[in-house]
């Protein structure tokens, strides 16, 4: 985006965004992260230093996007009144920044509004209390220092959060995998190819358990040895 863009984009909050499918989202909500990954054909990751602020954290559902300036989180609240249930706020920064935009009193305001989470490329701080109340976070890292509220940024504009492209509406899943973005339009269609990769994998698992090498069930012996691979007793 050029600087020109940008500046046409800051400032700017939208109140009616189209959202994912709500079946669609639920029927995603049953994968994980890196089944829904290769399903959509290997696209739609973060960067993978984003990750949980506590052992256990997922989620899955309809992204509310936020531009923040560095160092200010101001467009943080802001967007709290942006969110509805089921929806995932999803926050990016202008430039990098690690400081804590967020903790556990504006969890409480997500959380009033039915937000399921937070992704965050910034840091979060507040972390045993945002633990406590099971409220999942993904971040780039967690950090004591405190944000300001002087500088305009933006809601529901699409953005860049840790190297994924995120359209408000898009369907957001994290666990501790990764998180993967879902264009709103794709939504049922990713469900079902990950439903379809699921089912494979079960049984893949069961013919492993069972003792099948995956050098067989992979049908790897042939090009491996066209490759040159020697087994040397």
């Amino acid at each position: 985006m050029s600087d020109t863009s940008l500046l046409n984009q800051l400032g700017v909050v939208k109140r009616q965004i189209v959202r994912a499918d709500k079946a669609a989202v639920d029927k995603l909500a049953r994968f994980g992260a890196a089944t829904i990954h290769e399903a959509m054909g290997r696209v739609g990751l973060m960067k993978p230093y984003m990750r949980p602020v506590y052992p256990g954290a997922r989620m899955c559902g309809t992204a509310v996007t936020i531009l923040m300036q560095p160092g200010d989180n101001w467009m943080l609240h802001v967007a709290a009144e942006q969110l509805q249930p089921g929806d995932v706020a999803v926050a990016a920064c202008t430039t990098d920044n690690d400081d804590g935009f967020f903790g556990d009193l504006l969890a409480t305001s997500f959380r009033a509004r039915g937000a399921l989470g937070l992704v965050i490329d910034g840091g979060v701080r507040d972390v045993n209390d945002l633990a406590a109340m099971d409220f999942p976070v993904f971040g780039r890292a967690v950090h004591s220092k405190g944000t300001v509220k002087a500088t305009l940024g933006s809601v529901n504009i699409p953005v860049v959060c840790a190297g994924a492209l995120v359209h408000p509406g898009d369907v957001v899943i994290a666990d501790v995998d990764g998180v993967v973005v879902v264009p709103a339009a794709r939504a049922m269609e990713v469900a079902n190819a990950a439903e379809k990769r699921e089912s494979l994998e079960a049984d893949k698992r069961a013919r492993l358990a069972a003792g099948v090498r995956g050098l067989d069930m992979y049908q790897m012996r042939e090009p491996l040895e066209k490759a040159g691979l020697r087994y040397i007793d």
